[in-house]
């Protein structure tokens, strides 16, 4: 008897002592972490990455097959428009020039011969025609001699024309010899080799590259990839600021200089390309860096800014009115009327140390802050961005037996 009379007690106790931690608690305040809505300069941007590269870089490769002889540029280097950058080899396309030249030789030699064949065939047919006016020989005799002239003839036409085409041949190799030259066809710095003194490069089937030229490091681009949810945005001329990251703690600009309508498919993301056009007066940007972009896409100036934190907050439920449901406003707060395309979104103030919901009209933002574009609120006024301290809803949640809050 005396056990059952200790464990009720032990219950009536604990009871006792749950009734007075739960009053307690109820009776705490609330309180709420805020911030004040404020008046300033409002950026929107859409943030991509991309590559640093020279607005015209020119691959410099060779037409002719052979061994790197000379190297006269390195990287680095800044080139003219016509320099010489390498040499191959060029002892056979000599030696086949030195051929083509003696076939060319041999050719108007035998042009020389076949005329001088035309002339004697030309004066034996005019002396058979003589004879033949005389009955000295027969007609056969003379149309023998009229044959031979006019083979003579032709002899002469095939024999040019074999001069011509020594002379084509040797036009062609004088050109290789004239590729084993490497020559610059711009004017810029040299980015990369891919050569060495010594290399045998093969131009059979596709140009081989032998060295890179960024025509004017001046003057550079940025190839960013937008994603389709945000090209829209993009407009050619809008603003860009970036950052690299050799140069984390400065801010370059530049400008969107073209959009690219040709999508790119990459685990079904679409992705469209942007060209940012930069300036690099000091050089300091280089081929191949990475770019952290935000494109400015929209601007607001002296607006009323809220932080974004206060349109994350979900306050205590309140019942609304019919009206307040069609006005989107609630109970003790002033209607307000959706404007035809206006984003509306609630949020929470501090009336007389109580919550207080109000509707208002959002802008662009920034990622931190957002523009206020309708609604009651006006600078200093306070709104509530989450709960701070021991009543906070989280804390009156019921946990299971076992648990501690």
């Amino acid at each position: 008897m005396k056990k059952i009379l200790l464990i009720t007690g032990v219950l009536v106790a604990a009871l006792a002592l749950g009734g007075y931690l739960l009053f307690k608690k109820n009776g705490e305040t609330v309180r709420y972490r805020t911030d004040r809505v404020t008046r300033g300069d409002l950026s929107a941007a859409v943030t991509a990455t991309g590559t640093v590269s020279a607005v015209t870089t020119v691959t410099v490769g060779t037409q002719v097959s052979g061994t790197i002889k000379q190297i006269f540029v390195d990287y680095n280097s800044l080139v003219r428009k016509g320099q010489l950058l390498a040499q191959i080899d060029p002892a056979l396309p000599q030696a086949r020039v030195d051929q083509a030249r003696a076939s060319l030789q041999s050719a108007v030699a035998g042009v020389e011969k076949a005329e001088a064949a035309l002339t004697d065939a030309q004066r034996t047919l005019e002396r058979n025609r003589t004879l033949y006016a005389r009955n000295y020989i027969a007609r056969s005799d003379l149309d023998a001699a009229e044959t031979t002239h006019r083979s003579a003839q032709a002899q002469v036409s095939v024999a040019r024309a074999q001069v011509a085409q020594a002379r084509a041949t040797l036009n062609a190799e004088e050109t290789s010899l004239h590729y084993t030259r490497i020559l610059s066809p711009v004017e810029g710095t040299v980015i990369s080799r891919n050569v060495d003194v010594g290399q045998t490069v093969a131009a059979s089937f596709q140009t081989p590259t032998l060295f890179s030229i960024a025509q004017d490091l001046t003057q550079m681009q940025i190839d960013t990839s937008v994603d389709e949810a945000d090209i829209g945005k993009i407009r050619v001329g809008q603003e860009v600021r970036f950052t690299v990251d050799a140069y984390p703690d400065l801010n370059f600009t530049g400008k969107v200089s073209e959009v690219r309508n040709a999508p790119t498919t990459v685990s079904n993301v679409v992705t469209y390309a942007v060209i940012v056009k930069v300036a690099n007066p000091e050089l300091k940007l280089k081929p191949g860096m990475t770019a952290n972009v935000s494109i400015i896409t929209a601007t607001r100036e002296g607006v009323l800014t809220i932080p974004n934190a206060a349109l994350r907050f979900k306050g205590p439920a309140e019942k609304t009115t019919a009206g307040a449901r069609e006005t989107g406003a609630t109970a003790g707060s002033p209607a307000v009327r959706k404007p035809p395309g206006q984003t509306m979104r609630d949020l929470w103030t501090l009336s007389d140390g109580k919550p207080a919901r109000v509707r208002v009209g959002i802008g662009i933002s920034d990622g931190n802050l957002t523009e206020l574009t309708a609604g009651p609120l006006k600078e200093g006024d306070v709104v509530i961005l989450d709960v701070a301290g021991a009543a906070s809803p989280q804390a009156n949640v019921p946990r299971p037996p076992g648990f501690f809050r």
